[in-house]
C-alpha cells in the first residue's frame, strides 16, 4: 500500500535540522524519533548546513583532542588493514 505524501512545514524542517546538528546525533536516530525517513531528514541536514554554513560554533578544545586521537587510530587502522592485505596475498602465494 502506498503511503500518502507529508508536507512539512519549514519551520519543523528547520528545527529537525536543528536538532541533528546541534545534538552531534545520528541522522537515522533522530529520523526514527520523529518518525520520518532518514534521507528526507538527511536532505533537511544538507540544506540547513548550506544555509548556515558560517554559523556552526568552532570546535572545542575537547573536540580537537578527540578528532585528532581519531585521524591517529584510522591512520593505525588502514596501516594494520594494508598489512593484512599483504599478508594474505604472501599466504595465497605459498599455497600454490
Amino acid at each position: 500500500m502506498a503511503r500518502s505524501k507529508r508536507n512539512y512545514s519549514p519551520e519543523y524542517r528547520q528545527e529537525a535540522a536543528r536538532l541533528v546538528v546541534d545534538s552531534s546525533r545520528p541522522i537515522a536516530q533522530v529520523a526514527k524519533e520523529l518518525g520520518i525517513n532518514a534521507g528526507t531528514l538527511a536532505n533537511w541536514v544538507s540544506a540547513y548546513r548550506r544555509e548556515n554554513a558560517g554559523e556552526e560554533a568552532p570546535l572545542t578544545l575537547d573536540e580537537r583532542v578527540r578528532l585528532k586521537e581519531q585521524e591517529r587510530e584510522i591512520q593505525e587502522l588502514k596501516m594494520e588493514l594494508e598489512f593484512v592485505k599483504k599478508a594474505a596475498l604472501y599466504f595465497a602465494r605459498e599455497q600454490r
